[in-house]
């Protein structure tokens, strides 16, 4: 499928070209010609498994509103036959061919929506090339004709993010679909003919769905064959059905969302590993303070350099760290002194003439551009003053309030749609769009948080309108929405906060469409291939619209945008969306640890990079991991990111007064009692079909008392895990907890 200023494609087939599989596919269905070998319902779908010339289908159908003709498996010169099923099975079939023997599983399920899995494994006799695989999924009108049915591609597979595409049909209407193909399930493919899956899952109306990875085609091409008599899995797709289609953008993107959820939990999901976010903070603290790599004087002040020892300081750099060191200092019980340090260089890049903060220090060096400002620079450090006024900051408050006009200034200059970069002392355009035509799409969603941060400090109802205005703003750009993943965090917080304090439901809606377009950018899949089999990408965000890498920085703010996303919305909000961005955030806990050098080999490590250098001894995370499995920090190794280990330990980790334990869990607690002297009861809100890591985490020189942890209805749940220093459970994720243990705290 093409991509362009907008993902939506609508098609007509009829003024369009086909290829000789469209043709072949047609001509089948007009004349009849294929085996039918079972057939079973999904609700009102009728499902038709047939063996049609070169191809096992399973023809979907509604009555008298058309269907999707999924090509099952491409097999030329197969005979097929009907399997005993299996649990959870609704049809399994062998096809036999000279190429080997393909096994197809389908399974249904109608709970809530309707989907279909189709997984699909191959033999081979011999080892075996595959030079082309062709697409598995067309439309169909009412008379089963691949060109007679017309409709809309709303999203399809960017780059490695998930193999998806989401599409309506509108003549005739067989509703929506949304096509998850499980990439995980297909890394022994990639790695043996190395390939990979990128952009595999598009097309071009009717031709859609999954084109499997093959080698490049030439005069010489690559010989890497699948190894004989290895089962390997070629495809593993879900398709989520809903009869009526949106009838707006919002709608559409809530559907979006509840289909994805509905694929997701289809998934054998990766277990999550526990981290020790608070140790790696204190030596990210030590590395702060005490290696001359990571800051800088200027003005007799103390400044973070972005990258190990390199680039300017700029104020985006030092206000996340400052903020991140104050929420550890707080959960500490005490400051971090580094905090105070870095804080009073704060004026400095405040210019009185502009009445603005500048990106860089008044001594930036001649090669940067002094006046140019990334549009979502003037804003990012504006929200860290924000939450700390908020917290009673009184310093914070006075520099963002007198910082703030100018920031109301740009917005209106750019009518909300902000330019990619621009002069501040003229707001001329400098970079108008990116590669694909759009400029910073969800400025708008982190400058309507920041104006929320200032009418709840002031009360000032221009706050709420600039907030409301710049929402507004994103009416029509559905899954174009997403620029920057933490930007469209922060624009889906600013949505339920929005709708919160006006109370208007379209709010609520609009934050539908900032997660879809988050979600739409994410990597629901866990990849083998290279270097990527020594850590994780799965639920990781690239961090731009067109980036081909996740990065430590839009991962670790994503997640502290999703916590208050979680916490205004509550239990209002649509399950599939808190199912969702809690198991990104839980996820976002473990799959960060490898942003850390230290805890990848060494020669997975990047030794040319576009900032500074790395230094494995440094606990300062990388910027940049691949899901193809190129070398980690090709960008660099970012002391920008080191707030990561901050905010995970202070979410994460929970201190218990007068225990001898902490409490971990990879999911927000939404609410906590200590009803007695030795008993807590804890509220978790994840999925509700999903579940939650909690361990009980010894402290230093303490001994671990005996204890148990039961759900709401009194049952005592079993550890999965024990040691010295922990006990670990696995727990329901929306579940209600007792932890009771005995005894006081201990010295060893």
């Amino acid at each position: 499928m093409r991509h362009g200023k907008n993902d939506t494609v609508t098609m007509d087939p009829r003024h369009a070209g086909a290829s000789s599989y469209v043709l072949a596919l047609q001509s089948e269905l007009r004349d009849r010609s294929m085996k039918r070998l079972k057939r079973f319902a999904i609700g009102e779908l009728e499902i038709e498994i047939a063996q049609g010339a070169d191809s096992l289908w399973a023809l979907i159908r509604r009555p008298d509103r058309g269907g999707i003709a999924l090509r099952a498996a491409y097999v030329p010169g197969g005979q097929a036959r009907l399997l005993a099923v299996r649990e959870g099975e609704a049809a399994r079939v062998q096809v036999d061919s000279p190429m080997g023997t393909h096994i197809i599983c389908f399974s249904a399920h109608e709970a809530d929506l309707q989907r279909l899995r189709v997984t699909v494994e191959l033999t081979p006799v011999a080892p075996l090339l595959v030079p082309f695989l062709p697409r598995d999924l067309y439309p169909l009108d009412a008379n089963d004709d691949p060109m007679g049915a017309s409709g809309a591609v709303e999203a399809a597979q960017r780059g490695l993010n998930s193999g998806m595409i989401y599409l309506h049909m509108n003549e005739p209407r067989f509703g929506t679909l949304l096509y998850f193909q499980n990439l995980t399930a297909s890394n022994d493919y990639y790695r043996a003919t190395d390939t990979k899956p990128d952009g595999a899952v598009g097309g071009e109306w009717p031709e859609l769905g999954y084109l499997t990875p093959s080698p490049p085609q030439s005069g010489t091409p690559p010989i890497n064959p699948l190894p004989a008599g290895k089962t390997t899995t070629l495809s593993d797709a879900i398709l989520v059905f809903r009869e009526r289609p949106a009838t707006d953008e919002r709608e559409m993107a809530r559907q979006f969302v509840q289909m994805l959820g509905s694929a997701y939990m289809a998934l054998d999901l990766p277990r999550p590993e526990y981290r020790d976010w608070v140790s790696r903070s204190d030596r990210t603290v030590g590395d702060l303070m005490n290696s001359p790599k990571a800051t800088i004087s200027h003005y007799g002040n103390l400044y973070v350099h972005p990258y190990t020892d390199s680039e300017y300081p700029d104020i985006m750099v030092q206000m996340s760290i400052v903020a991140a060191l104050y929420d550890y200092g707080k959960w500490l019980g005490e400051p971090v002194p580094l905090e105070a340090d870095l804080r009073r260089g704060l004026g400095r890049f405040y210019d009185p003439k502009l009445k603005t903060l500048r990106r860089y220090l008044p001594n930036v060096g001649e090669d940067k551009d002094a006046d140019a400002v990334d549009s979502w620079y003037l804003y990012h450090p504006l929200l860290n003053l924000g939450r700390l006024a908020l917290d009673g900051d009184e310093a914070a408050r006075a520099l963002l309030l007198k910082s703030i006009g100018f920031g109301i200034e740009a917005a209106h200059h750019f009518r909300y749609k902000w330019p990619i970069q621009y002069n501040v002392t003229d707001f001329s355009v400098i970079t108008p769009t990116a590669n694909d035509d759009r400029g910073q799409t969800d400025v708008g969603g982190i400058y309507a948080y920041v104006m929320l941060q200032c009418h709840q400090l002031t009360g000032d109802d221009l706050y709420l309108r600039e907030a409301r205005a710049a929402i507004d703003a994103t009416d029509g750009m559905r899954f174009n929405l997403n620029y920057q993943a933490n930007l469209t965090a922060w624009g889906a917080a600013a949505c339920v906060r929005l709708w919160r304090v006006t109370d208007k439901t379209e709010y609520l809606e609009q934050s539908y469409v900032y997660l879809a377009s988050f979600f739409h950018n994410c990597e629901i899949w866990e990849s083998q291939i290279g270097a990527a089999e020594h850590y994780s990408n799965f639920m990781g965000a690239t961090c731009l619209q067109d980036a081909p890498y996740m990065a430590i920085y839009e991962c670790f703010d994503s997640f502290t945008a999703f916590e208050y996303y979680l916490r205004d919305g509550g239990p209002d909000l649509e399950p599939a969306a808190r199912m969702l961005v809690s198991e990104y955030c839980k996820y976002a806990l473990s799959r960060a640890w490898y942003y850390y050098p230290d805890a990848l080999p060494k020669e997975l490590l990047a030794t040319e990079n576009r900032n500074g250098h790395i230094d494995r001894e440094l606990s300062f995370p990388l910027e940049d991991l691949y899901a193809d499995g190129q070398l980690a920090g090709q960008v660099g190794q970012e002391i920008y990111g080191s707030g990561a280990a901050f905010v995970f330990a202070t979410r994460s980790q929970h201190k218990v007064e007068g225990a001898p334990f902490r409490l971990y869990c990879n999911h927000f607690i939404r609410a906590s009692e200590r009803t007695e002297e030795n008993v807590l009861t804890i509220q978790l809100d994840g999925g509700e079909t999903c579940f939650a890591d909690l361990s009980i985490v010894r402290l230093p020189r303490r001994r671990m008392p005996d204890l148990t942890i039961s759900t709401a209805d009194g049952d005592r749940l079993r550890p999965l895990g024990t040691s010295d220093q922990r006990i670990d459970f696995r727990v329901p994720a929306n579940g209600r907890l007792i932890l009771q243990w005995r005894g006081k705290a201990r010295s060893r």
